[in-house]
């Protein structure tokens, strides 16, 4: 499967941000989704996750009740929406799907890897 990540950009804090990551050549519902980020100097971190149905989701501590995925299997796409923006979200944030179809939270439990869109949140 192939992912194309898009929707970062540079905002103020408190703002919102909708990532959106196209998904193409399997059956996109087959596959469970998760949203990673990556700042400065950091390691890759997991951020939230998906089941192949959309029933089941899972969000790091640091970004619950602020951001949400969601996913349209019908447009093979999966959403984070990202609200009340803090300049500690930036980062590169990349869209990863799982063969195994459920919630996953480990960069080892991801097989297919989108390129990465820039969050930029300034103070």
């Amino acid at each position: 499967v192939q992912l194309q990540a898009s929707g970062g950009g540079l905002v103020q804090a408190g703002d919102s941000l909708r990532l959106s990551c196209a998904a193409s050549g399997r059956t996109f519902s087959n596959y469970g989704m998760g949203w990673f980020r990556q700042a400065p100097g950091k390691e890759r971190e997991f951020v939230a996750s998906i089941s192949g149905g959309g029933l089941r989701t899972y969000y790091a501590d640091s970004v619950k009740g602020r951001f949400t995925i969601s996913r349209d299997n019908a447009k093979n796409t999966v959403y984070l929406q990202m609200n009340s923006l803090k300049p500690e979200d930036t980062a590169v944030y990349y869209c990863a799907a799982n063969s195994r179809g459920g919630i996953a939270t480990m960069i080892q439990g991801y097989s297919y890897w989108g390129q990465g869109t820039q969050v930029t949140v300034s103070s």
